[in-house]
């Protein structure tokens, strides 16, 4: 069921009309796409819509989404839509040669037929996934911090260049990182869930980096689910800014440095995914062929969202809404493109 809200007297014409957010879209695309290709010394590739499930290079996401997958007539076997490219492409960057400090990004298009519809979330996913293979000595949480602080600033920077161009837009956005740890926010609000305690953190210091996602907390609970085979659970994070239109902690990125073979042996075993190692692309992680690398992903209907001022993710992507979804929009006078 739809948890779809927007603000009150919020309408989407009321910064930009239709066709003007349009041009605002694909104006963060083209800008924050070179300024994150610059920060980090990635070079754009192709990347698949769907892999052979038996190659294990789906994302896993929290382990209860379902794929969608389908049969293909010439090779007799299944395909499965990507949920994300976490572990393709850090395949990708062994087979195709790239050197340490340097990586690669692309347009990642996912179906997520689970997903819960509210003001952030559709089944259509589009983002920025990019992936690049750590220098020696630096698989480290300091590493991970210098990475976040780029990410920040080129997305700053675009903030700044979109209000050159559209002054209509007033929105402001720190670029004065808070690092935080899930045990650290449980500690800080140990009566609040997961989601609250983001908002409440965020709303203070409104950038905020919250770190190690994935493990069970001391109180026996996850902060969130993580797959066991891509994030080093210790060593990643999500990035968040305040968003002044929804009042709240707001998702763009998620991200970090990927399993070691120990890091992977462990979190399988504490994820009962023991059956995985035997599946290509772990046994690749753990026998070391895959090189040490760091990456993540970064919504591009979100950031959209978050610069162009929108209440609503249907306002800056096409997708299928259900009509709880529809009439809360039209209420609201929202554009659902």
């Amino acid at each position: 069921m739809s948890k779809t809200t927007f603000p009150a007297s919020y309408s989407t014409k009321k910064h930009l009309s239709v066709f003007e957010t349009q041009k605002a879209i694909e104006a963060v695309k083209d800008i924050f796409s070179s300024k994150l290709k610059n920060a980090l010394n990635l070079t754009r590739v192709s990347a698949p819509l769907f892999v052979e499930p038996e190659t294990g290079l789906n994302d896993d996401l929290n382990g209860v989404e379902r794929p969608v997958v389908f049969d293909i007539k010439e090779t007799g076997k299944d395909a499965a839509v990507v949920h994300s490219l976490a572990k393709w492409k850090r395949y990708a960057l062994y087979k195709y040669g790239f050197t340490q400090g340097s990586g690669l990004y692309t347009d990642m298009n996912a179906i997520r037929r689970d997903e819960e519809m509210d003001n952030l979330h559709s089944v259509y996913v589009d983002q920025w996934d990019w992936e690049a293979i750590i220098p020696d000595g630096r698989r480290d949480r300091e590493y991970l911090k210098s990475t976040v602080e780029k990410i920040v600033g080129a997305i700053c920077d675009t903030a700044d260049e979109l209000h050159k161009m559209f002054p209509v837009l007033t929105a402001s956005f720190s670029r004065d990182i808070s690092f935080v740890t899930t045990q650290e926010l449980e500690d800080m609000y140990p009566d609040k869930t997961p989601r609250e305690r983001e908002n409440l953190y965020v709303k203070e210091h409104k950038t905020a980096f919250i770190m190690e996602i994935g493990d069970k907390l001391k109180s026996g609970e996850k902060h969130d689910g993580r797959a066991p085979d891509y994030d080093d659970w210790k060593l990643n994070g999500d990035i968040f800014f305040y968003n002044e239109v929804l009042d709240c902690a707001f998702e763009v990125s998620s991200m970090g440095i990927r399993v070691d073979s120990k890091s992977m042996d462990e979190q399988l075993t504490k994820a009962g995914c023991d059956d995985r190692r035997e599946l290509p692309f772990q046994k690749m992680v753990l026998d070391k062929t895959l090189p040490l690398t760091i990456g993540g992903g970064i919504g591009q209907s979100r950031l959209c969202m978050l610069l162009l001022e929108k209440a609503h993710i249907g306002e800056v992507q096409v997708s299928i809404w259900d009509d709880d979804t529809k009439a809360a929009a039209e209420k609201a006078g929202a554009v659902l493109l």
